[in-house]
């Protein structure tokens, strides 16, 4: 155990300070801790594969900013984009040339993508591109996974009913039941409750979204069915449209994200987060006569007075421009098979039930009993929460820094090296060592 890594004193202190002004201290949940106890570091600076808190204690970092550090923390290159960019002027609330560069960028880079707007978040991605495909099929309903989650627009902000394929009801206070009602909800990977929401919904369905590898469940089980091609083809027979959300997943699991490496093209697509280079940014995209639709082409309505910000349209360039090379990737693939199967490995040898899921440089350790994770209910009902929440806390003190909860991903960047990976697994068998005394 370190010492160093338990001395928090600052940030005990900012987070007392924090909860008087902040919700919960925070400035979205997930970093309060709720789901593993303890206090949320707050760091003072990141370099590489390494966050360093303000009380100096450094990290081995797997959150990369829920994504977006594929290169690693303070990437020269795009530090050194964003201060040139920055000299120009931090926002226009205009047009500029380097939204046209990204814009091709991503759209030679995403095959489902032929036209693109940019916005400020994933979540306005979501929102924007529900609200374009309610607009081009005249249809109100849709379906969402249990579980899957899009944003905090208020029609994702749903949980199923009590049935497994069913209207939703709320998952939060302010969202009103009327709209609840417009979300249809099935567990992740269960194809007959999909067929039997279409039949009960016969032509009001607009959309299915997705999360093609999801990550806000933690990472799911897919790759023993067709999944996927199934939602492609019945969103084809009914005359839905077919959303995937690559917030997370997008140039995670391959350079064209995960529709390149399945094969399977959506009609539109939600990116963020990497595309930004860590800056605030999310885009929609898809088939052209779908996003012709957008104002002021047509009739559909989304504005942002950021949307293309010049600082964010420069870190994404400086990133997807970097993620272009096969090898890059390759290397990811070694790091993070290599991590996700060394712990694994670590678990059963200390005793401790386990598995897992892993797409490119994303996964997640599951502790649990069950052979496979596919759905959300698997985790909420299977896995040993309590357990995580203790491994979370002893992986702080010995220097790793994972996500504060069972239901996220682990992402593995290019700045990880092979020590950092020796490091973490040697972290991991004394972690489990101790838990199982």
């Amino acid at each position: 155990m370190s010492a160093q890594a338990s001395n928090i004193e600052q940030s005990l202190k900012d987070f007392e300070q924090a909860k008087k002004i902040i919700p919960g201290g925070v400035n979205s949940p997930v970093r309060a801790f709720k789901g593993v106890g303890g206090t949320p570091r707050f760091f003072d600076h990141a370099k590489g594969a390494y966050v360093t808190d303000v009380d100096g204690n450094s990290y081995i970092d797997y959150v990369g900013s829920w994504g977006p550090m594929i290169l690693g923390h303070a990437h020269p290159a795009v530090i050194d984009g964003i201060a040139e960019t920055a000299q120009k002027g931090v926002s226009f609330g205009a047009p500029c040339e380097l939204e046209i560069d990204l814009a091709q960028m991503v759209i030679d880079m995403v095959p489902s993508i032929d036209v693109i707007r940019f916005v400020s978040s994933g979540s306005e991605a979501t929102m924007s591109a529900l609200r374009l495909a309610r607009g081009f099929t005249g249809r109100d309903k849709f379906i969402k996974f249990d579980g899957g989650y899009h944003g905090h627009a208020d029609g994702f902000l749903v949980k199923a009913g009590s049935g497994a394929a069913t209207f939703g009801e709320p998952d939060s206070a302010g969202v009103p039941n009327d709209y609840a009602k417009l979300t249809l909800t099935a567990p992740f990977n269960d194809f007959e409750a999909i067929k039997t929401l279409f039949a009960e919904n016969k032509g009001e369905i607009s959309c299915i979204i997705v999360e093609p590898v999801p990550g806000n469940t933690g990472v799911m089980d897919l790759y023993n069915n067709g999944f996927l091609q199934q939602l492609r083809e019945i969103c084809d027979a009914e005359g839905a449209l077919l959303i995937f959300d690559e917030v997370m997943c997008g140039f995670r699991v391959s350079s064209g994200g995960a529709q390149k490496r399945f094969g399977i093209t959506p009609d539109l697509t939600c990116l963020g987060k990497i595309i930004g280079g860590g800056l605030p940014v999310g885009a929609y995209g898809g088939r052209e006569d779908i996003m012709r639709k957008i104002s002021p082409d047509g009739p559909v309505y989304q504005a942002g007075t950021l949307s293309g910000n010049p600082l964010a349209m420069r870190a994404g360039l400086e990133t997807l421009s970097r993620l272009q090379d096969d090898a890059l990737y390759s290397e990811l693939e070694t790091k993070s098979k290599r991590l996700f199967e060394g712990l694994l490995a670590g678990c059963k040898a200390a005793g401790v039930p386990a598995t897992g899921n892993r797409f490119g440089s994303m996964f997640t350790v599951f502790f649990t009993e069950l052979e496979h994770v596919t759905c959300g209910a698997d985790v909420s009902e299977h896995c040993d929460l309590a357990f995580f929440g203790r491994f979370f806390n002893e992986m702080l003190l010995e220097g790793v820094y994972l996500a504060p909860s069972q239901y996220e991903a682990a992402f593995v960047s290019a700045a990880h090296s092979d020590e950092d990976i020796d490091n973490t697994l040697a972290a991991a068998s004394r972690v489990l060592a101790r838990l199982t005394v």
